[in-house]
C-alpha cells in the first residue's frame, strides 16, 4: 500500500515552504543559532570537495539533517529514499561494495530500525560507511520517540564498528574526516540537536583520547563524552573548592574501548563517565568492566533506561545531573565528602 501524504497540510506558511515544508524548525517558524547540524552541514560540503567519492544517503530528512548544502553542490551524489532507513543502509552497502564511501545521515533514533541491515549488510562485510547520527541523546522539544539515546549504548556490540561523539565544531568537522577515512569498517559519528559552544582546547592528545584538564595527583577522572565536555569543565571548579582534584578527558570515539584511555584511567581513584546515553552499555559501564579487579572505581553518569518525557534540553539534562552541579554532587558523593 501507498500512502501520499501532505507534510504541513492545514498550515499555508509550511504548505508553501518549497524546501521542507517547516518540518525541522519550532512552532514560531523561527530557527535559533549555529548548531551541530550546521557544523556537520558546511564539513560535509568541504569533504565532498575533496573526496568524489563520498556520496550522502538519508531517509525523508534531506533538511533537518543538513544536507540540502551538500545536494545543491553534488545533486548526484545525494539520495533520499524516503522513510525507509533499512533501505537506506543497504544502498550505501551496495555503494560501498562499488567503490563509493556512503555517509547515513539519519536520527539517532531511527537507526535502530536498520540495526539488522547495519549489522548484516554493512559490518559483517566491513564495508566502509559512515554513519553521522543527528538528534543523538537528548533532544528536548522532539519528545520521548526522538531522544537518541539507544545508539550509543547499542551500536558498540557491532564487530569492527567506530563510533565518535565530538565535544565542539572543530572535533565534530575533525572526527567526520577521521571517519570517512576508515576503509575496513562502518563508523559512527553522533551529536546532539542544540546550539554549538565554542570550540574546547585539548592540552595534549593520548592515543585516541584528548586530555582536557590535568592536575598533580589528581583522585578523580572526568571521562567527558561529547557536548558533555563544558559541564565537565565547570564542574571541576566547584570541585576545586571542595579540595577534590580532578583531570577531564574526552574519549573523542567512545568505541572500540581504547586501551590507553583504561590505562589512564587505572591511574585514578574515582572515575565517572559522563555520558548524553542511556547508562545500560555505556562507556563507562564497559571501561568498569575492563578495570574489575583493581583499585579504581567506575561509575557511569548517564540517563536512565526508560523513555524521557517531552522538555527542552537543558531541563532534562539538569533533572538528571548531567549538567556542572550534578556533577559535582554525583563525585562529592561517591568520595564521601560533605
Amino acid at each position: 500500500m501507498h500512502c501520499k501524504t501532505v507534510k504541513g497540510k492545514g498550515y499555508a506558511a509550511a504548505e508553501t515552504d518549497e524546501s521542507d515544508r517547516m518540518h525541522a524548525v519550532g512552532a514560531s517558524g523561527a530557527a535559533g543559532g549555529r548548531t551541530w547540524t550546521d557544523a556537520f552541514s558546511d564539513e560535509i560540503v568541504a569533504i565532498g570537495s575533496d573526496r568524489p567519492d563520498v556520496v550522502c544517503l538519508t531517509a525523508a530528512m534531506l533538511e533537518p539533517v543538513g544536507l540540502r548544502p551538500f545536494a545543491s553542490r553534488f545533486p548526484s551524489r545525494v539520495f533520499d529514499v524516503g522513510i525507509a532507513e533499512q533501505h537506506a543502509v543497504t544502498s550505501a552497502a551496495g555503494m560501498a561494495m562499488g567503490g563509493l564511501h556512503p555517509v547515513v545521515a539519519v536520527y539517532a533514533t531511527f537507526l535502530s530500525r536498520a540495526f539488522d541491515q547495519l549489522l548484516m549488510d554493512v559490518a559483517l562485510h566491513r564495508l566502509p560507511v559512515t554513519f553521522v547520527l543527528d538528534r543523538a541523546g537528548v533532544t528536548g522539544p522532539d519528545g520521548a520517540s526522538h531522544h537518541g539515546m539507544w545508539d550509543a549504548s547499542v551500536l558498540p556490540v557491532v564487530p569492527g564498528l567506530r563510533l565518535a561523539a565530538p565535544r565542539d565544531p572543530a572535533s565534530l568537522a575533525a572526527l567526520l574526516r577521521e571517519a570517512v577515512d576508515v576503509s575496513d569498517g562502518p563508523t559512527v559519528v553522533r551529536y546532539p540537536k542544540a546550539s554549538v559552544g565554542p570550540d574546547v582546547r585539548a592540552l595534549r592528545r593520548v592515543s585516541h583520547f584528548d586530555v582536557l584538564r590535568e592536575v598533580p595527583d589528581a583522585e578523580v577522572l572526568l571521562i567527558a563524552v561529547g557536548p558533555l565536555a563544558g559541564p565537565c569543565l565547570a564542574a571541576t571548579e566547584e570541585l576545586a573548592a571542595h579540595d577534590v582534584r580532578v583531570n577531564v578527558v574526552d574519549p573523542r570515539w567512545t568505541a572500540p574501548l581504547d586501551p590507553h584511555l583504561v590505562k589512564y584511567s587505572g591511574q585514578h581513584r574515582l572515575v565517572l563517565a559522563v555520558e548524553d546515553t542511556t547508562s545500560t552499555g555505556a562507556l563507562g559501564a564497559r571501561l568498569g568492566q575492563a578495570l574489575t579487579g583493581g583499585s579504581t572505581c567506575v561509575a557511569t553518569f548517564a540517563l536512565p533506561p526508560r523513555f524521557l518525557p517531552h522538555d527542552s534540553r537543558a531541563r532534562i539534562l539538569r533533572a538528571h545531573g548531567l549538567d556542572a552541579a550534578g556533577i559535582t554532587t554525583s563525585v562529592l558523593k561517591r568520595l564521601g565528602v560533605k
